[in-house]
């Protein structure tokens, strides 16, 4: 950082411009209000045909034909306490993972919220900042800031003293100050930037094809309704309080009301469980994506090794003696504002003795700095020694900084191969030439002489090794992807037990056409020397082969990959600009804790694909139902209660248990033909085979109560459907989801063997005859069903292929 020439606002100007309302207020919210919480839960589509119905019953009686209102009221009670406790969890997430810039008052600079910058503020910039305001460049050293995620332009752009800086861009190399000229929501960029950072509930596939179904589904009701409507009042019409009843009894199992209530639960209680975990989920349907993800690109720095790196060894090359370049590599490191881990660890190995900065005094002297750049891969500096020498120094990649051929890189094949990091201190042969100032420095690198070899040691993540095993296990492609050397990376992932890390290939000489880049990289698994463009390019072009593609990273260099991912990780020490693309940030930095979420998401999209199809069979047969009665004109089969008391015993209990369920099962595209598939056939058996047990009990009973009787036997077949249902989504079993099933057929027993309970649902089986024909008739449905969704998995999709126990 340059010398601090501009003190900043003072407090009394801060306050002054607080007080006219010059502040950055642009509202940063990681989660939906309440009050859209509660509106987005009650006032719904379906809430509002309920309640409704629910009305009508209240007026025609008895209360138990109006069970289904107050199943509603409770559903709905607990989808907002669940999103309410997500908007808690997310909120308190939020808040530890806010981007807190540094801001210059009074001379001293200090962190703080991005709510509280005025407008004048003087904001100081290092390597992986965003720039959170519009503003103009003040003070710079070698700032390079990367603007692509705003106007597309490809290279990083320099900047200088009065030129003007976006928000939502962010800081590849070097370091300066800005002064604040628009801010809060004057500043359009940074609306847009907040916008694309902050959580959402955005369009997924899940609920995409949700909404689908529901327009399929309110399309079927409409018609159907109106003609039971139409039918039951000129079948009853001496009794309108009986045909109301019926025909509202028609109408309600038709919507699949659950259906979008569990969708937010299970997507509310995953936000919960990973904020347990300090994973800061910033969209939700983030949780989904993961679920389908089966490539995922790792940075090596960061991700399978800790942040910090110690030096294990200093190899001299020309001569000089190693106090000498220890002296050199010191004063290297102190004219780096915001060093990397690698120039920190030479920095604590070789600190400059006291008095001997880079400043004005009889020490080392810092004339021009070249900041690093993952671009260019090294970095470097003009320095004034204390007798008075002047000399260009350059630090980075040996590679990069040394001809092809040259007798060190023998020396650093040997020490990549043992997963050592290796930088060169070079000194340009002039010993005096100036450093471009530009992004790049072409000059630089054609005329060196290697001093030293700088051996860095990294520290592996202890958790990094069983992460990798996780993903192989759940066929899940691991793909390291660094700026390192390649032989380096390798070494590293060989040790964490990663297939194919032994053939790692050097990203420089991979081909630039997107096709030929996909093939090497679905032939390899460790690449390295890869620049930041490169990274984003590789993304790209798994995406090109129809890969799920997630990449994590915690540095500048990983910013575009992450934002082009399906889903973008980053770690929580990350820099600020890698936070604010990343869907998902990993607060605690614990690489280990990935697992976690994408077995969360696996379970949340996996049991809604479960549990939509339990509603849909339901809203299918009750449609059909509803035609059968139309066009034989007869009463229809059931009241409200008996409709209620089915529903809860074979989709609303078992639906909770289900959608919250482990579920380990990648996701599969096209969701919604997948769950009518196997909705649309179960439905029309469940109907068919219910309407032909009604219409024989009609012939077999007469008399006063037999239409009682003739409800109770058509409540018992579609029971028994129903339960089939049931235990065929429920597979595989486990001990609880056979107790679930068993506990669900023996809630309906107690219900026919109860007097009290036959009373209150107006259920009486009456003879045996007919009983048992009920029971054979869903005997037969249930084997046809059993049929049906086998040849459904022969032909490539297995209903329940969706859970693993």
């Amino acid at each position: 950082m340059p010398d601090r020439v501009a003190p900043g606002l003072t407090a009394a100007e801060v306050a002054e411009r607080v007080a006219r309302g010059e502040v950055n207020d642009v509202p940063v919210r990681s989660s939906r209000s309440v009050t859209e919480i509660v509106r987005a839960n009650v006032f719904t589509r379906f809430n509002a045909i309920i309640g409704v119905l629910f009305l009508i019953i209240l007026v025609v009686g008895p209360i138990q034909d109006g069970l289904f209102g107050f199943v509603i009221v409770a559903n709905t009670l607990i989808g907002i306490v669940q999103e309410l406790r997500a908007k808690k969890t997310l909120d308190s997430l939020a808040v530890i993972g806010e981007s807190r810039p540094t801001v210059r008052r009074d001379g001293a600079a200090t962190e703080i919220p991005t709510g509280r910058i005025v407008l004048g503020d003087l904001i100081e910039l290092g390597p992986g900042d965003k720039c959170v305001v519009d503003g103009e460049v003040t003070e710079t050293e070698g700032l390079e800031i990367d603007e692509s995620l705003l106007t597309g332009e490809a290279d990083p752009v320099l900047k200088r003293p009065g030129d003007t800086v976006m928000s939502g861009s962010f800081v590849v190399a070097g370091g300066g100050a800005y002064t604040a000229t628009r801010v809060g929501r004057e500043a359009y960029a940074a609306q847009l930037a907040e916008e694309a950072s902050r959580f959402t509930l955005v369009a997924s596939e899940l609920r995409s094809g949700i909404s689908q179904i529901l327009k399929y589904v309110t399309w079927m009701m409409i018609p159907a309704a109106v003609g039971l409507v139409i039918s039951q009042f000129v079948v009853k019409g001496n009794d309108w309080r009986e045909a109301v009843r019926r025909m509202v009894a028609g109408i309600v199992p038709m919507v699949p009301e659950g259906l979008v209530l569990l969708t937010s639960v299970a997507f509310a209680i995953g936000v919960i469980r990973l904020g347990r975990k300090q994973c800061l989920v910033q969209e939700l349907p983030a949780i989904e994506g993961l679920a389908r993800v089966d490539m995922v690109c790792l940075d090596k720095t960061g991700t399978l090794t800790e942040g910090g790196m110690d030096v294990r060894e200093l190899r001299l090359l020309d001569g000089h003696d190693t106090t000498y370049v220890g002296q050199v590599l010191g004063a290297l490191g102190a004219s780096d504002p915001r060093p990397n881990a690698s120039l920190q660890a030479i920095i604590d190995a070789y600190p400059l003795p006291d008095g001997g900065g880079t400043g004005d005094g009889d020490g080392w002297r810092s004339r021009e700095v070249l900041p690093f750049s993952s671009a260019r891969k090294y970095s470097g500096a003009t320095l004034d020694a204390p007798g008075g020498e002047r000399a260009t120094w350059l630090l980075g990649a040996p590679e990069v900084l040394l001809a092809e051929g040259d007798p060190a890189l023998d020396q650093v094949d040997e020490l990549n191969a043992r997963g050592l990091r290796v930088l060169l201190l070079a000194r340009t042969e002039n010993g005096t030439g100036p450093l471009d100032d530009g992004p790049t420095d072409p000059r630089a690198v054609t005329a060196v002489t290697a001093v030293a070899l700088v051996v860095l040691e990294q520290r592996l993540r202890p958790d990094a090794a069983d992460t990798l095993r996780y993903f192989a296990e759940q066929n899940v492609s691991a793909k390291v992807i660094s700026g390192d050397n390649a032989v380096s990376v390798g070494a590293v992932a060989a040790k964490l037990g990663l297939p194919g890390a032994a053939r790692a290939r050097d990203a420089r000489r991979l081909p630039a056409e997107r096709t030929g880049m996909a093939a090497a990289l679905e032939d390899g698994t460790v690449f390295g020397r890869v620049t930041p463009r490169q990274k984003r390019d590789m993304v790209g072009a798994l995406q090109s082969r129809g890969h799920h593609v997630a990449m994590t990273g915690d540095g500048v260099n990983d910013v575009l990959a992450l934002k082009d991912a399906d889903i973008g990780v980053s770690m929580g020490s990350g820099s600020e600009a890698t936070r604010a693309v990343a869907q998902i940030v990993l607060l605690d930095n614990s690489f280990a804790t990935l697992p976690s979420v994408v077995a969360e998401g696996r379970r949340v999209i996996g049991n809604i694909e479960r549990v939509a199809r339990l509603f849909l069979v339901k809203t299918v047969y009750s449609v059909l139902l509803a035609v059968l009665v139309v066009c034989s004109r007869v009463e229809y089969p059931f009241l409200p209660r008996h409709l209620t008391l089915l529903s809860t015993l074979t989709i609303g209990v078992p639906a909770f248990f289900l959608a919250l369920a482990p579920n380990k099962e990648r996701a599969r595209p096209r969701f919604v033909r997948r769950v009518m598939r196997y909705a649309v056939p179960a439905g029309v058996i469940a109907g068919t085979a219910t309407f032909a047990a009604y219409l024989l009990a009609r012939h077999s009973y007469s008399g006063r109560g037999s239409l009682q009787a003739e409800t109770s036997a058509a409540t018992l077949t579609l029971f028994l459907i129903a339960l089939w249902v049931l235990a065929i989504v429920a597979r595989p079993y486990t001990w609880w989801r056979i107790g679930l099933v068993l506990a669900m057929a023996l809630a309906f027993l107690i219900v026919l063997a109860t007097p009290g309970l036959q009373h209150f649902f107006a259920l009486r089986l009456v003879g045996t005859t007919m009983p048992w024909a009920a029971v054979g008739i869903a005997a037969v449905a249930s084997a046809l069903l059993e049929w049906t969704w086998r040849r459904i998995a022969a032909n490539g999709d297995d209903p329940a292929s969706c859970a693993t126990p």
